[in-house]
């Protein structure tokens, strides 16, 4: 009986410490996806809400920093992350993105931006450096779909560019 007591407080402790643990990953994700239909390079942030609220905070010395109510914190924040990530393609040309808004959906904040797919293109050049100056430990994944299998780049804190090859 104390050996099941002994097993049930330890997975009641892990539980407890694996929920807490869980949001402390600091992680976002872009997708850019290059939609044949539309001929553009579509661009799709998505940030924890709760981390960009936090983020505000630090970056702008918002006190009352409410991403959820604010329409001035949302904008602010959309256009740092616009700020921190870039395209070129392999030759080193800079593609130019158009912001094309963003929105709070549910747990999450997303940014999107766009850009016209150049006629000819064999690889990218990605930065993203959205809240890596916040948080040491923020990891920035960036899949790619569109151009063969879906390729993923992983930023942390001490990467700048990352370059993707495409068949």
């Amino acid at each position: 009986m104390m050996k099941i007591k002994t097993l049930v407080v330890g997975l009641l402790a892990c539980l407890v410490v694996g929920s807490l643990a869980a949001h402390q990953l600091k992680s976002a994700v872009t997708t850019i996806l290059f939609n044949e239909r539309t001929g553009n390079i579509e661009v799709m942030h998505r940030f924890n809400l709760h981390d960009a609220e936090h983020a505000v905070g630090e970056l702008f010395n918002k006190d009352q920093a409410d991403i959820h109510t604010d329409e001035a914190t949302r904008a602010l924040f959309a256009v740092y992350v616009l700020e921190r990530f870039s395209l070129n393609t392999s030759t080193g040309e800079a593609l130019p993105l158009t912001s094309v808004g963003y929105q709070v959906d549910g747990r999450d904040f997303w940014v999107y931006q766009e850009t016209a797919i150049p006629a000819k293109i064999d690889g990218l050049e990605v930065r993203q450096g959205a809240l890596q100056e916040v948080w040491s430990e923020q990891q920035n994944l960036v899949n790619i779909e569109g151009k063969g299998e879906i390729t993923s780049l992983q930023f942390n804190a001490n990467d700048d560019g990352l370059t993707v090859q495409f068949d």
